[in-house]
């Protein structure tokens, strides 16, 4: 989802063209699959079976013939396309695998699971190797991921810039329900023991008529679930919108993955959901620069950060801050747009001196 708004925001501006390749959807008018119907199929095929990353954890003698076979795929799709495209935008890191050749310009965003890859041996020196030659700005979506990246690929580079992804303009204009008879505690992720974290044991004495804990998202993990936690399945960001986000306490995410910035996150926020979370970098990079939320790492430190949740004036103070913040520092994806495109626009203007 977050690619359709972010081709979105690229498609309206009028100076740019946009292609994309991809698993099948929905696309904005204005922007090209480049794909064949063979690629459409390929990639469905993932999608289906929980995206390239998900088969790779679970499933690895399935998730790497499929992964050199994006690669593959990728890297045919940009040689087909080098001549009639200024620059190539790829979304996480192991996209620029496929970067083909040299005099190639190419921005590589970075999100998260993507820069855990450069803790396995080689996979930084293969990526210097693609960058090599070639006119390349990393743009993670995290402030924290840019000394690593930096000191890893600082001289082969132009740029390591962090960029923020943007935001549905939907989000910023809900308002909470007023008929609230329990508070509301929800959970948006991909189900798998890393995400959860210790949610389902931490939820168990707490659980009662007057705290209900919510959970939504694809189940990738065969995780059986607790009588107190109620579970929905995965829904689309047009549910959450309507029927969920205006009608929720908080946020809750106690997820030990690795994660860049995650999305569900900010959005959240941005509707004016406070935020508890666990304390990993990622969460603490954010809280610590927009508010709007409370950090735990004990089951202790949990139920006393629902209980401050809980208190009207506080909960109050948060969702402003968290709604504020997110809004000035995010904005929408027509904002991020803009900052793709001062990125864009260095590439072609360095190409050219």
């Amino acid at each position: 989802m977050f690619i359709r708004e972010m081709l979105a925001g690229l498609a309206r501006s009028n100076d740019t063209n946009v292609g994309y390749w991809g698993p099948p959807g929905p696309l904005p008018d204005d922007v090209q699959y480049l794909g064949s119907e063979s690629d459409r199929q390929f990639l469905k095929q993932i999608a289906d079976r929980g995206g390239i990353a998900h088969l790779l954890r679970s499933n690895p003698i399935i998730g790497i013939p499929r992964g050199l076979g994006l690669i593959r795929r990728l890297r045919r799709v940009l040689q087909q396309n080098q001549d009639s495209r200024d620059i190539f935008h790829l979304n996480w890191l192991q996209s620029a695998f496929a970067i083909p050749g040299a005099g190639q310009r190419a921005l590589v965003t970075v999100l998260g699971t993507d820069y855990k890859l450069l803790n396995i041996p080689g996979v930084a020196a293969l990526l210097r190797r693609r960058f090599s030659g070639n006119r390349v700005v990393l743009a993670p979506n995290a402030e924290w991921m840019v000394p690593k990246l930096e000191n890893v690929f600082g001289d082969l580079v132009d740029r390591v810039e962090y960029v923020p992804l943007g935001i549905d303009n939907r989000f910023y204009a809900l308002e909470p329900a007023s008929d609230q008879k329990a508070r509301r505690w929800l959970s948006v992720l991909r189900l798998t023991r890393a995400k959860l974290g210790p949610l389902l044991e931490w939820t168990k004495e707490l659980a009662d008529e007057n705290n209900e804990f919510h959970l939504i998202g694809p189940m990738q993990e065969k995780i059986n679930l607790p009588p107190w936690i109620h579970y929905h399945g995965p829904v689309t960001p047009d549910t959450l919108i309507r029927d969920w986000y205006p009608r929720a306490t908080a946020m809750i995410t106690l997820s030990q993955h690795d994660e860049g910035r995650p999305q569900v996150l900010l959005e959240a926020m941005a509707s004016g959901l406070p935020v508890i979370a666990s304390r990993l970098s990622a969460h603490a990079d954010l809280l610590d620069s927009t508010g709007g939320g409370l950090m735990v790492s004990s089951q202790a430190e949990f139920s006393a950060a629902l209980q401050t949740v809980s208190d009207p004036d506080t909960h109050a103070s948060l969702s402003a801050e968290a709604r504020q913040t997110i809004k000035a520092t995010y904005g929408t994806w027509d904002d991020c747009a803009n900052r793709y495109h001062a990125l864009y626009d260095r590439l072609l203007r360095d190409n050219d001196t």
